[in-house]
């Protein structure tokens, strides 16, 4: 049943939405009110946004404090090469009112830290992590927890991926990052993606798998992937599920 308080364009734009049953007018007018901070407006970030925006999210938090390269656009979809030398957020604004102008999008041109992660994060209800480094991620992860946020983080490098959602506040059966990955590994373990490469297409699977998480916790359907990481081997064309657990020790949720 379509919800009384979409427009005429709203209900022609969403129709394939609104004719799921799990999703219907109510859900989708959940969607059209929710807020969303993406951090990263690159490889994840790019088809995550893109897709985010197609599915009328209404509002959309970008943070990001890099510029386009040339060397981006093999796999960071949303910029194009006139955007060269742009703000990504920037970039990234354009791109997405291009998709869907009802969207307002909020480009936090400035790089996540200590001081004003529990700024850029309270203003929204769910967050999808697109970053590339360990100490970005355990900043959120631990944020998120601290401000009761859902968090849909993925991570990619050469062939393979990985996603998983966290809301460790909800007890012993919810992990979160530092659950998994108590200490960081070292640069040798886990190279940037400059130094050994990326699938420019991975970044698009699993950016699409996040924007398919984020749209199931804003909705409350389907089962989470929260106790569950979910890899994927390119080559192989294989994904596997891992069990994940609360570590009792864990200095972020351990208590909770």
């Amino acid at each position: 049943m379509t919800a009384p308080d979409m427009t005429e364009m709203q209900i022609r734009r969403y129709a394939r939405h609104i004719v799921l049953a799990e999703i219907g007018g109510v859900g989708q007018s959940k969607l059209i009110a929710a807020r969303v901070l993406v951090l990263g407006a690159g490889g994840l970030g790019a088809p995550l946004l893109q897709y985010l925006a197609a599915a009328g999210i209404g509002t959309l938090g970008v943070v990001d404090d890099d510029t386009v390269d040339l060397s981006n656009l093999q796999r960071q979809v949303i910029h194009r090469t006139s955007d060269i030398g742009a703000a990504k957020a920037a970039s990234a604004r354009r791109a997405l009112s291009d998709i869907n102008p009802e969207v307002t999008v909020h480009a936090h041109e400035e790089r996540l830290t200590e001081a004003n992660a529990g700024r850029l994060v309270a203003g929204y209800d769910l967050v999808a992590d697109g970053s590339d480094n360990f100490a970005t991620r355990y900043l959120l992860n631990d944020t998120c927890f601290r401000l009761r946020k859902p968090l849909v983080a993925a991570a990619i490098l050469r062939f393979d991926g990985q996603i998983s959602t966290y809301k460790a506040w909800q007890g012993p059966a919810h992990p979160c990052l530092r659950c998994i990955f108590p200490v960081a590994p070292s640069e040798e373990a886990v190279p940037s993606c400059a130094q050994a490469g990326v699938l420019g297409s991975l970044a698009g699977t699993l950016g699409a798998l996040q924007a398919t998480e984020v749209v199931k916790e804003i909705l409350g359907v389907g089962r989470s992937l929260s106790g569950r990481l979910l890899t994927y081997d390119a080559l192989d064309g294989s994904f596997e599920e891992l069990a994940i657990e609360k570590r009792p020790g864990c200095p972020t949720c351990g208590q909770a």
